[in-house]
Formats: structure tokens, sequence, C-alpha cells
């Protein structure tokens, strides 16, 4: 077999002479090459790599079970944390509730007190608010702006207990102190018909002291306290007939005579306005009247003073 090679520059060919044998080598050996190219890339495709050294695969998956492992752990502390700060949250609240309810009792019971607008001041309904939208859906509260809001309307509340409590007292004492005021006649309806100080007596005629006022009236009328006390003596006492004493504190005693009937007892406390008795004529008496006495610190003093003080 002749090869025949002409170069393009110079235009000269050259001639070289192979024998069979030769070129059949060659073709056999190329041919090895292609399959030995083509089996290697089969098995590279096909068969599986070699697996890592048992010491290597062992630290990679240690590696990565620490780690799932310690994310689960904050997964859980968070957990933990978030259910806590909830349940915290969540006390405060019932508490702040059961606090309201008794601020909601304790205001309804100034404005009956004082004798407020119940309509104005109704703690049953819910406060009037509102005003127009932003515009926005709003954002929600992160757990430290509610927890300083809820701080916050802790502390409002404590304020506004100790305000309400404080004139709930003032109230109560000044309620108290215009109960106990002695003022006012102890009759709903009659007349004067004698006077305090020296006076004619109705069965000797002569000049004696009368301790207290005499007003009549109609027989089984009401008599009342004058203001609100203990009741001290209820029952029968010599020249006064049925008698009810009452005592209003700091030395003043009243007393209400000749009742046809008692309605109190010893150790009963009335209130300003309450009938205590009937009137009647029993005793030292000449007709259906109250033989009415105010005493302050054992001695008398003039009832007409207390009756007009409830007209000033």
């Amino acid at each position: 077999m002749n090869i025949i090679f002409v170069s393009k520059s110079a235009g000269q060919s050259r001639s070289f002479r192979l024998n069979l044998p030769l070129v059949v080598s060659l073709l056999l050996v190329l041919a090895g090459i292609v399959a030995g190219a083509g089996w290697a890339g089969y098995r590279l495709g096909v068969v599986e790599p070699e697996p890592l050294a048992y010491g290597a695969t062992s630290s990679l998956v240690n590696s990565w079970e620490a780690r799932l492992l310690e994310q689960e752990s904050r997964v859980r502390d968070l957990r933990q944390t978030t259910g806590q700060q909830v349940d915290a949250l969540t006390l405060r609240l019932g508490q702040m509730q059961g606090r309201l309810l008794r601020l909601d009792a304790l205001g309804q019971r100034l404005v009956e007190s004082a004798r407020l607008d119940n309509g104005e001041f109704d703690f049953d309904q819910t406060p009037a608010v509102g005003g127009p939208e932003q515009g926005t859906m709003g954002e929600s509260f992160t757990t430290p702006e509610l927890t300083a809001m809820i701080d916050q309307l802790e502390e409002r509340i404590s304020n506004r207990e100790q305000q309400l409590r404080l004139l709930d007292q003032l109230i109560s004492r000044a309620r108290l102190e215009d109960e106990r005021f002695v003022a006012g006649r102890p009759i709903t309806w009659g007349w004067l018909s004698s006077r305090y100080g020296y006076r004619s007596d109705p069965f000797t005629g002569k000049r004696t002291w009368h301790d207290g006022v005499d007003l009549a009236g109609k027989e089984g009328s009401d008599i009342i306290a004058v203001a609100a006390g203990v009741v001290t003596f209820a029952g029968d006492r010599y020249g006064y007939g049925n008698l009810v004493e009452i005592d209003h504190g700091d030395g003043l005693v009243t007393r209400y005579g000749h009742c046809k009937t008692v309605k109190v007892s010893v150790g009963d406390v009335v209130q300003k306005g309450q009938v205590v008795a009937l009137m009647g004529s029993t005793g030292r008496s000449t007709g259906p009247h109250v033989h009415f006495e105010v005493r302050r610190n054992g001695k008398s003093q003039n009832p007409e003073d207390y009756i007009q003080r409830a007209s000033r």
C-alpha cells in the first residue's frame, strides 16, 4: 500500500509504502482504543460510585444530626417561652377583669349614693368609642407592646381604685354625718302644743320646767326618728308612758314619749325618717301627742333649735 502526501507550498509530493500486516495491526490498535474508551464511559455512567470511607460518612451524619437536634431544642424553648408569656398575660388579664368588676360595682354604688343620673353613668354598658378608618388594615401588636399596654392599664386601674375608694369614703362619711345630723320634726303632721322651758303644769297649774316640746296630732300617726342612731330604750318609763330613746353619737340623744305603740327594740339601728312609734297618750298626758326631747351629754337642749335646722 502506497500513501502519498502533497505539500501546497512547495508543490512537492512524498509517498510511503505500507504493507498489509502493518495496516491491520494499526487498525486493531485503534479499534482497541475506541472500545476501551467506550467501556470506560459506560462504567462511569452505570456503575454506582464507591462509598466514602466509614469515618467520613459517620462524621457528616453526626454533624447533621447535631444541627437538627439543636434546632429542635430551640423550637421547644421558643414554644415553652411563648406559652409561658401567654399564660402570664392571661393570668394578668383575669386579675384585671376581676378588679374592673369591683370598680363597676363601686362606681354603681357611688352613682346611687350621690344620686347621679344612672343613664349617664351606666356601668353595665360598654363605653362608646369610634372614629374614621385610616385606610389600612393595621398591624398586630407584638408581645412587648402588648405587655407594655397591660402595664399601663394596670397602673390606671390602681389609680382609679384609690380615687374611687377615697370618693366612696368621703360620700359615705358625708352621708353618715347627714344621717346623724339631728334636724326636723319627729312627726309627719301635727302642731306645737307646748314649748321648751318653764310652763304651767297641765295637771297642777304650778310653774314647772318642761325638758322638751309637745307636738300634738292624730292618735296612731307616725313618729319618726329625726336622725340615724341606735335604740337604747324602748318601753314604759314613769311620766313618759311608752318611750323610745335613740343615741346618735357624740353624746346626743333624742326621746319620743307618750307613744301608743313602739315599733323598735333596744339595739336596733334606725335610719333618719324611720317610723319608730305611733302617736298616743300614754303616761302623764292629756291627749295624743309626742313629747320630743333632745339631750346632749345628759343635759336637755331646746328641741326647737334642732327642728329649725331642717329649714336652714
